[in-house]
């Protein structure tokens, strides 16, 4: 079985379900179970500081304060989900990669409203879950491109860029993918 962790997942323009129309996710998690990843491009109408005043914490940092908060999928959209770079004492954090963790627990939150917490982020509500096999077979129904994780795109570049600049990954320019799914 092809593993994708720490891959991101491009969705084909040939994939039309509204919820992953020219998304990319990057994969948390992969195994004979199935996957979960978190969509990286799709803002929601809340921004950290928003999410910080509904917890209750207060933050001096402007750039984080005005940093959207990204609908991370479909999935139990009411957990949140931190990904980050640096590795901490945070309470619930798997290790996507050396390089990158997830966290769910409230302690980093905490963390980052006092400054104290990973220099990269980003977070995310929601999730999305594949079952066992189905990725697999959504890749081979020429639903998903996967390529390997960059950080600067998952960090550095604007929202709204990110599907484009994942493609650009692969040597494809996206404008030239063709919504028809095709096999040679």
């Amino acid at each position: 079985m092809t593993q994708f962790a720490n891959q991101f997942m491009i969705a084909m323009p040939s994939l039309l379900d509204p919820g992953f129309t020219r998304t990319v996710s990057i994969i948390c998690e992969h195994n004979d179970q199935g996957a979960l990843g978190l969509v990286i491009n799709r803002p929601i109408d809340l921004n950290v500081g928003d999410l910080f005043e509904q917890m209750e914490l207060k933050t001096d940092d402007h750039e984080l304060a005005t940093q959207p908060v990204l609908q991370g999928g479909p999935v139990s959209q009411d957990r949140g989900f931190v990904l980050h770079e640096e590795k901490g004492p945070w309470e619930s954090t798997m290790s996507i990669s050396p390089e990158l963790q997830l966290t769910t627990s409230r302690d980093i939150l905490e963390a980052m409203a006092n400054g104290e917490g990973p220099t990269r982020a980003l977070m995310a509500v929601g999730y999305a879950g594949w079952g066992a096999g189905q990725l697999e077979s959504e890749m081979g129904a020429n639903s998903w491109l996967s390529a390997d994780y960059a950080a600067d795109i998952l960090f550095d570049t604007p929202v709204a860029q990110r599907w484009t600049a994942a493609t650009a990954l692969l040597g494809i320019d996206p404008h030239q993918l063709s919504s028809e799914a095709g096999h040679a």
